[in-house]
């Protein structure tokens, strides 16, 4: 049985964004942090990028055929991913894996804005040819299973698929741990 004293150790350490994993030895969490944080860095970057110098290089992302304005789709995408890039980078263990399955699901749904530039033929970030934005849209894969490998949300996925443990009950824990004790 555990005791109160372990219970309010255990929630400390889950809580905490950059303390490695005991249960790891072989460091696979350091890798994972030091993705999470590249990631989440980029997604800074990216969105200060959407609502300052590279906002007209996003708008050729937005399809034509999308029912809001460029801009604003812009604006909207630049803040959230403000916010998620913030998320990778200061959430606790506890909810970590949440994070990853949110960014994870981000990234698919701006996918159709890359395809959209392949097709349209639109030009932005150096992408001036076809081969160029066919080349980027085999990128999107890799940052979804960036964001869900280095949140554990990969992990947690994989757990929840098992026959021993079917179902999406309980909370989104990284760390495996049960936080009831």
């Amino acid at each position: 049985m555990t005791d109160r004293t372990d219970l309010g150790a255990r929630a400390d350490s889950a809580d905490s964004p950059d303390q490695a994993d005991p249960a790891d030895p072989q460091g696979h969490d350091r890798a994972r942090q030091v993705a999470r944080i590249a990631l989440g860095g980029a997604l800074l970057l990216a969105g200060t990028g959407h609502l300052t110098v590279q906002r007209d290089e996003f708008q050729a992302q937005v399809p034509s055929w999308f029912p809001a304005g460029a801009d604003a789709v812009v604006v909207v995408s630049g803040v959230i991913e403000l916010l998620l890039g913030a998320a990778l980078v200061f959430t606790g263990r506890r909810r970590r894996a949440a994070v990853g399955l949110v960014v994870a699901g981000f990234f698919v749904v701006i996918f159709p804005g890359n395809i959209a530039q392949f097709v349209e033929g639109n030009d932005g970030f150096g992408l001036d040819t076809d081969a160029k934005r066919l080349g980027r849209l085999f990128f999107q894969p890799v940052l979804v299973v960036w964001a869900l490998w280095s949140t554990g949300a990969w992990q947690l996925l994989r757990r929840r698929a098992r026959p021993s443990n079917p179902g999406w009950g309980g909370n989104l824990e990284s760390d495996g741990r049960d936080p009831v004790g």
